[in-house]
Protein backbone atom coordinates (compact mmCIF):
# COMPACT_ATOMS: atom_id res chain seq x y z
CA UNK A 1 0.00 0.00 0.00
CA UNK A 2 0.99 3.40 -1.01
CA UNK A 3 1.99 5.61 2.55
CA UNK A 4 -0.17 8.98 2.41
CA UNK A 5 3.13 11.04 2.51
CA UNK A 6 4.57 9.46 -0.67
CA UNK A 7 1.34 9.57 -2.72
CA UNK A 8 1.15 13.46 -1.54
CA UNK A 9 4.40 14.15 -2.57
CA UNK A 10 3.83 12.37 -5.95
CA UNK A 11 0.23 14.26 -6.58
CA UNK A 12 2.46 17.36 -6.32
CA UNK A 13 4.61 16.30 -8.99
CA UNK A 14 1.78 15.89 -11.23
CA UNK A 15 0.44 19.58 -10.17
CA UNK A 16 4.31 21.24 -10.67
CA UNK A 17 3.60 21.64 -14.27
CA UNK A 18 0.16 23.50 -13.99
CA UNK A 19 2.01 26.14 -11.80
CA UNK A 20 -0.85 26.15 -8.89
CA UNK A 21 0.17 27.83 -5.16
CA UNK A 22 1.37 25.80 -3.00
CA UNK A 23 -1.61 25.85 -0.71
CA UNK A 24 -3.86 25.30 -3.87
CA UNK A 25 -1.78 22.07 -4.95
CA UNK A 26 -1.96 20.80 -1.73
CA UNK A 27 -5.44 21.26 -1.34
CA UNK A 28 -6.12 19.04 -4.50
CA UNK A 29 -3.48 16.69 -3.38
CA UNK A 30 -5.29 16.14 0.20
CA UNK A 31 -8.42 16.39 -1.97
CA UNK A 32 -7.96 13.28 -3.97
CA UNK A 33 -6.42 11.71 -0.60
CA UNK A 34 -9.71 11.89 1.16
CA UNK A 35 -11.43 11.17 -1.56
CA UNK A 36 -9.62 7.90 -2.41
CA UNK A 37 -10.07 7.23 1.08
CA UNK A 38 -14.12 7.63 1.71
CA UNK A 39 -13.67 5.25 -1.77
CA UNK A 40 -11.64 2.39 -0.01
CA UNK A 41 -13.81 3.10 2.97
CA UNK A 42 -16.91 2.35 0.99
CA UNK A 43 -15.66 -0.84 -0.63
CA UNK A 44 -14.75 -2.28 2.98
CA UNK A 45 -17.93 -1.47 4.62
CA UNK A 46 -20.59 -2.46 1.89
CA UNK A 47 -18.15 -6.07 1.11
CA UNK A 48 -19.28 -7.77 3.45
CA UNK A 49 -22.98 -6.77 4.71
CA UNK A 50 -25.14 -8.79 7.64
CA UNK A 51 -28.09 -8.25 8.33
CA UNK A 52 -27.16 -7.96 11.91
CA UNK A 53 -24.25 -5.22 11.69
CA UNK A 54 -21.40 -5.00 13.91
CA UNK A 55 -17.76 -3.06 13.74
CA UNK A 56 -17.66 -0.89 10.65
CA UNK A 57 -20.95 -1.78 9.39
CA UNK A 58 -22.50 -0.53 12.68
CA UNK A 59 -20.47 2.65 13.09
CA UNK A 60 -21.30 3.80 9.32
CA UNK A 61 -25.21 2.43 9.54
CA UNK A 62 -25.63 5.01 12.93
CA UNK A 63 -23.53 8.27 10.82
CA UNK A 64 -25.56 7.12 7.96
CA UNK A 65 -28.80 6.68 9.88
CA UNK A 66 -27.96 9.54 11.60
CA UNK A 67 -27.97 12.15 8.68
CA UNK A 68 -30.92 10.69 7.35
CA UNK A 69 -33.15 10.91 9.88
CA UNK A 70 -32.32 14.76 9.65
CA UNK A 71 -33.01 15.27 6.18
CA UNK A 72 -36.25 13.92 7.13
CA UNK A 73 -36.78 15.90 9.86
CA UNK A 74 -35.54 18.92 7.95
CA UNK A 75 -37.48 18.48 4.44
CA UNK A 76 -39.88 16.22 5.21
CA UNK A 77 -40.22 12.99 3.37
CA UNK A 78 -39.71 14.83 0.03
CA UNK A 79 -36.01 15.29 0.82
CA UNK A 80 -34.82 11.45 1.06
CA UNK A 81 -33.94 11.86 -2.85
CA UNK A 82 -31.37 14.41 -2.36
CA UNK A 83 -29.79 12.12 0.85
CA UNK A 84 -26.62 10.93 -1.60
CA UNK A 85 -25.55 14.77 -2.07
CA UNK A 86 -26.11 15.91 1.55
CA UNK A 87 -24.62 12.78 3.06
CA UNK A 88 -21.53 13.21 0.61
CA UNK A 89 -21.25 17.38 1.21
CA UNK A 90 -21.51 16.07 4.94
CA UNK A 91 -19.22 13.43 5.20
CA UNK A 92 -16.63 15.29 2.52
CA UNK A 93 -16.29 18.49 4.83
CA UNK A 94 -16.09 16.40 8.04
CA UNK A 95 -13.05 14.41 6.83
CA UNK A 96 -11.50 17.22 5.29
CA UNK A 97 -11.59 19.41 8.61
CA UNK A 98 -10.76 16.88 10.41
CA UNK A 99 -7.56 15.96 8.86
CA UNK A 100 -5.74 19.16 9.18
CA UNK A 101 -5.59 18.32 12.71
CA UNK A 102 -3.02 15.58 11.79
CA UNK A 103 0.23 17.11 12.27
CA UNK A 104 1.89 17.89 8.75
CA UNK A 105 -1.37 17.05 6.78
CA UNK A 106 -3.32 20.46 5.47
CA UNK A 107 -7.34 20.36 5.28
CA UNK A 108 -8.48 21.07 2.19
CA UNK A 109 -11.49 23.28 3.63
CA UNK A 110 -8.60 25.75 4.48
CA UNK A 111 -8.55 26.66 0.74
CA UNK A 112 -11.16 29.11 -0.64
CA UNK A 113 -11.40 27.30 -3.81
CA UNK A 114 -12.52 23.50 -2.65
CA UNK A 115 -15.20 25.54 -0.50
CA UNK A 116 -16.20 27.41 -3.16
CA UNK A 117 -16.74 24.58 -5.33
CA UNK A 118 -18.61 22.99 -2.68
CA UNK A 119 -20.83 26.14 -2.30
CA UNK A 120 -21.40 26.04 -6.05
CA UNK A 121 -22.76 22.68 -6.08
CA UNK A 122 -25.08 23.20 -3.74
CA UNK A 123 -26.10 26.92 -5.46
CA UNK A 124 -26.71 24.63 -8.47
CA UNK A 125 -28.41 21.99 -7.43
CA UNK A 126 -30.86 24.36 -5.23
CA UNK A 127 -31.95 26.18 -8.82
CA UNK A 128 -32.04 22.91 -10.51
CA UNK A 129 -34.38 21.02 -8.32
CA UNK A 130 -36.25 24.33 -8.24
CA UNK A 131 -36.83 24.88 -12.22
CA UNK A 132 -37.29 20.87 -11.87
CA UNK A 133 -40.12 21.09 -9.52
CA UNK A 134 -41.79 24.46 -10.72
CA UNK A 135 -40.80 24.32 -13.98
CA UNK A 136 -41.24 28.27 -15.43
CA UNK A 137 -43.09 29.22 -12.47
CA UNK A 138 -40.14 28.79 -10.71
CA UNK A 139 -39.02 32.42 -11.38
CA UNK A 140 -42.06 33.69 -8.98
CA UNK A 141 -39.81 32.70 -6.48
CA UNK A 142 -37.92 35.89 -7.00
CA UNK A 143 -40.74 38.12 -8.02
CA UNK A 144 -42.13 38.85 -4.16
CA UNK A 145 -45.86 38.88 -3.54
CA UNK A 146 -46.89 42.38 -4.68
CA UNK A 147 -47.01 42.85 -8.93
CA UNK A 148 -45.42 46.34 -9.13
CA UNK A 149 -42.73 45.89 -6.53
CA UNK A 150 -41.90 42.51 -8.73
CA UNK A 151 -38.78 44.00 -10.58
CA UNK A 152 -36.95 45.57 -7.47
CA UNK A 153 -37.87 42.18 -5.36
CA UNK A 154 -36.50 39.91 -8.50
CA UNK A 155 -33.11 42.14 -8.44
CA UNK A 156 -33.11 41.86 -4.34
CA UNK A 157 -33.53 37.82 -4.91
CA UNK A 158 -30.97 37.56 -7.33
CA UNK A 159 -28.46 39.47 -4.94
CA UNK A 160 -29.68 37.10 -2.07
CA UNK A 161 -28.92 33.71 -3.48
CA UNK A 162 -25.40 35.08 -5.29
CA UNK A 163 -24.83 35.88 -1.71
CA UNK A 164 -25.64 32.10 -0.39
CA UNK A 165 -22.20 31.17 -2.16
CA UNK A 166 -20.36 33.72 -0.60
CA UNK A 167 -21.89 33.23 2.72
CA UNK A 168 -21.69 29.13 2.19
CA UNK A 169 -17.73 29.63 0.82
CA UNK A 170 -16.58 32.29 3.48
CA UNK A 171 -18.16 31.10 6.55
CA UNK A 172 -16.33 27.62 6.07
CA UNK A 173 -12.88 28.77 4.90
CA UNK A 174 -12.53 31.46 7.30
CA UNK A 175 -13.08 29.35 10.15
CA UNK A 176 -11.05 26.22 8.95
CA UNK A 177 -8.30 28.42 7.76
CA UNK A 178 -8.19 30.87 10.70
CA UNK A 179 -8.06 27.23 13.28
CA UNK A 180 -5.05 26.24 10.73
CA UNK A 181 -3.37 29.39 11.04
CA UNK A 182 -3.61 29.20 15.30
CA UNK A 183 -2.72 25.91 15.53
CA UNK A 184 0.71 26.30 13.04
CA UNK A 185 1.44 29.74 15.52
CA UNK A 186 0.90 27.34 18.45
CA UNK A 187 3.35 24.56 17.54
CA UNK A 188 5.94 26.92 16.70
CA UNK A 189 5.90 28.33 19.98
CA UNK A 190 4.76 25.65 22.29
CA UNK A 191 5.19 22.11 19.88
CA UNK A 192 3.67 20.23 23.07
CA UNK A 193 1.19 20.36 25.54
CA UNK A 194 -0.22 23.95 24.50
CA UNK A 195 -1.81 22.89 21.09
CA UNK A 196 -3.53 20.21 22.80
CA UNK A 197 -6.56 22.52 24.04
CA UNK A 198 -6.80 23.97 20.50
CA UNK A 199 -6.46 20.50 18.91
CA UNK A 200 -9.78 19.43 21.12
CA UNK A 201 -11.19 22.56 19.96
CA UNK A 202 -10.65 21.83 16.48
CA UNK A 203 -12.57 18.58 16.47
CA UNK A 204 -15.27 20.60 17.81
CA UNK A 205 -15.07 23.49 15.43
CA UNK A 206 -14.99 20.77 12.75
CA UNK A 207 -17.99 18.82 13.48
CA UNK A 208 -19.96 22.39 13.90
CA UNK A 209 -18.74 23.53 10.59
CA UNK A 210 -19.89 20.23 8.59
CA UNK A 211 -23.11 20.33 10.09
CA UNK A 212 -23.63 24.24 9.55
CA UNK A 213 -22.80 23.65 5.84
CA UNK A 214 -25.46 20.66 5.53
CA UNK A 215 -27.80 22.19 7.39
CA UNK A 216 -28.13 25.32 5.34
CA UNK A 217 -27.71 23.19 1.89
CA UNK A 218 -31.09 21.38 3.46
CA UNK A 219 -32.80 24.64 3.97
CA UNK A 220 -31.88 26.54 0.67
CA UNK A 221 -33.32 23.22 -1.39
CA UNK A 222 -35.94 23.06 0.46
CA UNK A 223 -36.61 26.27 -0.16
CA UNK A 224 -36.82 26.07 -3.69
CA UNK A 225 -39.05 23.07 -3.57
CA UNK A 226 -41.74 25.23 -1.96
CA UNK A 227 -44.48 26.75 -3.66
CA UNK A 228 -43.71 30.60 -4.45
CA UNK A 229 -46.30 32.77 -2.08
Amino acid sequence: MIHPILFLQFFRELLAPLHLAPASADAVAYTWLIIIMLLLLSVVTTKALKAIPTGLQNFMEVVIGGIENMIVETMGEHGRPFFPLVATLAIFILISNLIGLIPGFFPPTANINTTAACAIVVFVMTHVVGIKEHGPSYIKHFLGPIVWLAPMMFFIEVIGHLSRVISLTLRLFGNMNGHELVLMIFFGLAPFLVPLPMMLMGVLVSFIQAFVFMLLAMIYIQGSLEHAH
